[in-house]
């Protein structure tokens, strides 16, 4: 008989690393995948059976005139730690495709085809953007939330209605801003992206940028305002100061704000936000924009 609470704890531990969402009609057997996967024998790629390393770098087992070296990888491949992000195969990738966009279609069509960023394989949808698509204001979120990637579009669950409400306070609304994110694709549980998956997605975002050409950047979080400036100073410290994000036709002012989803954690930090969003009223006033 099955134990209805072993069904369970299967559940709560699937959730608890991230499977929280089917992605296809039926189940795929990975056991059985990895089994009939080719393997391959320790003596490739230069590891003999019997070898480790000594102290002088070779390898027991062969001698180190003979023994087999894996083949050198181009040198545009290899990443060191302080090259930007961005410099891995992916974001060299990503790069040339965002490049050869020229409208915003083209950008979509361009970040759907993209396959160098694993978080595509376990989404259910590409998020790339609501709102006018010549808004003086781009505002940039982290990445979609379930209700995001369910939907295909960005904040549209709870901290996205909260964000209507915050808009609405300054006499804004969706038709008179944009919304993206820097990340197209859910990560798996909601948990926090990593530095490779932001550095394979974020050409298409600075292509978005140019595209667009808006005339103030708003920075929705600490992953966006960290990433946008390039800076590791966390959200508490970075909200409410205006900073320069620089682009091909000079900088744009950028202000970054408290992510909805932390207000809705964190209420009593909204007496931050709510100076956060007359800031941005009073810089819409000073740089003329005006709506319709």
């Amino acid at each position: 008989m099955i134990d209805v609470c072993d069904i369970l704890d299967a559940l709560r531990w699937h959730a608890d690393i991230g499977c929280d969402e089917a992605i296809g009609d039926t189940p795929t057997d990975w056991a059985a995948l990895t089994a009939r996967a080719p393997t391959r024998p320790a003596t490739q790629a230069g590891f003999p059976p019997n070898g480790g390393a000594t102290r002088d770098g070779g390898m027991r087992g062969a001698p180190a005139t003979t023994m087999a070296r894996p083949a050198p990888r181009p040198a545009a491949a290899m990443v060191s730690a302080d090259q930007p992000l961005g410099a891995s195969e992916a974001g060299i990738s990503a790069r040339a495709r965002a490049a050869g966009a020229k409208t915003l279609a083209d950008l979509e069509a361009a970040l759907r085809d993209f396959d160098g960023c694993p978080l595509k394989a376990t989404a259910m949808n590409t998020v790339f953007a609501d709102g006018a698509a010549d808004a003086p204001i781009l505002l940039i979120g982290e990445a979609p939330g379930e209700d995001e990637d369910r939907q295909g579009k960005p904040f549209v669950g709870v901290s996205g209605k909260l964000l209507d409400r915050m808009l609405a306070q300054i006499g804004l609304d969706r038709s008179h801003v944009r919304i993206t994110n820097i990340l197209p694709w859910r990560p798996p549980g909601n948990r926090s992206p990593t530095a490779a998956e932001v550095a394979a997605c974020l050409p298409f975002l600075e292509r978005h940028v140019a595209l667009v050409k808006p005339k103030i950047l708003v920075a929705l979080g600490g992953v966006s305002a960290k990433t946008l400036l390039d800076r590791p100073d966390g959200i508490t410290r970075l909200r409410g100061q205006w900073r320069d994000y620089p682009t091909a036709d000079g900088p744009l002012p950028l202000l970054p704000m408290l992510h909805p989803a932390y207000l809705l954690r964190n209420p009593i930090a909204k007496r931050e936000a709510w100076r956060d969003m007359l800031a941005l009223r009073q810089r819409i006033d000073e740089v003329g924009i005006t709506f319709q």
